[in-house]
């Protein structure tokens, strides 16, 4: 029965369903010296789990307390000066640049848009003209008719 309960485990502790607890039964299984013989396969990976629970770093890490000097931060606070003007001269550039190309760009409009008004404003007149010829014609129409 205890085997089988360990199959279980193994398959949701390999899908990563399992609990703490779980983990711990399987721990406790395998650090046993009489594993089922198909599960053997097992056993270094939860004995290496134990192992590395016990292990511990024991080297000391030299740590160097380092204070930049006044003369550095002077230096670098200029650096990122210069780097910051350099940037805002090429952004501020670029957008100067896009301004003047939408402003052209806008006064090619309105030069086309005022050439297709005059255009349609001539063509208007040809109209008119027309139609004082059809008042005239129409006055003359009624002369006749008068008279009759």
């Amino acid at each position: 029965m205890e085997l089988n309960n360990i199959e279980i485990l193994l398959e949701k502790y390999f899908e990563a369903t399992t609990t703490v607890e779980e983990e711990k039964t399987l721990q406790a299984y395998f650090s046993k010296e009489n594993v089922a013989p198909h599960l053997e396969k097992y056993t270094p990976l939860f004995s290496h789990f134990a192992n590395a629970k016990g292990e511990k770093f024991t080297k000391e890490i030299p740590l160097k307390n380092i204070k930049p000097k006044p003369k550095q931060i002077q230096k670098w606070m200029s650096v990122a000066a210069v780097a910051v003007l350099l940037l805002g001269i090429y952004f501020g550039n670029n957008y100067v640049e896009q301004k003047k190309a939408e402003q052209a760009q806008a006064e090619y409009a309105y030069q086309q848009t005022k050439k297709a008004l005059n255009l349609l404003a001539v063509n208007f007149n040809k109209g008119t003209e027309k139609v004082a010829y059809l008042k005239e014609f129409e006055q003359t129409k009624q002369k006749i008719y008068n008279k009759y």
